[in-house]
């Protein structure tokens, strides 16, 4: 397998060998990703398979620091605007309203218009925050609100009992609240 700097050269000079570096290399975890939100194959495969289209007509110009956390972000957000789509009249249903729910809890809600600034602010303390977590917790929260794994999957992965994993995740984000408010977030 090709490393990032070398898949990077390869979407630079426009050489389709990019795609298939990207799918060889990135193909599972994007997958994976789309997966956890969608639960349909036929979904999460073009979600996949757009994210190396946007992949295509984004680099160049921009060239991401972390490709997988750029390829990550395309997918992410192309499985939850297709889960979106789907479920638009079933909102409050399912693993994906349920993590957003619990996570409206404490972080506020961006339809001002200074929304793009305040998005990247929030991001900004969002990543400090996580930094500031132990390695597991963080882990554990990630899974649940970047992956959106079950609460069941987490405690597998981590060999833990499903009401710890609740109990931490419920404890993660009141210390998520208490850093954004004194932040000055209001939350």
């Amino acid at each position: 397998m090709l490393r990032d700097t070398e898949i990077l050269d390869l979407y630079w000079t426009r050489n389709e060998q990019a795609i298939l570096e990207t799918q060889r290399s990135y193909g599972k975890y994007c997958y994976s990703i789309a997966w956890h939100i969608l639960h349909i194959r036929e979904d999460s495969d073009e979600c996949v398979n757009d994210t190396w289209l946007k992949a295509w007509n984004a680099i160049p110009p921009k060239r991401p620091g972390r490709l997988a956390l750029f390829l990550g972000t395309i997918t992410r957000n192309l499985a939850l605007d297709r889960w979106k789509e789907k479920h638009t009249m079933k909102r409050g249903s399912g693993e994906i309203a349920l993590a957003l729910d619990e996570l409206a809890e404490c972080v506020p809600d961006m339809r001002s218009t200074e929304e793009a600034v305040e998005a990247a602010e929030l991001e900004r303390l969002l990543n400090e925050f996580l930094h500031t977590l132990p390695e597991r917790e963080c882990n554990v929260f990630l899974r649940r609100y970047w992956y959106v794994e079950e609460y069941s999957e987490i405690a597998r992965r981590y060999g833990m009992k499903l009401n710890t994993v609740k109990t931490s995740l419920f404890r993660t984000r009141a210390k998520l609240r208490e850093y954004l408010e004194g932040e000055g977030v209001l939350v």
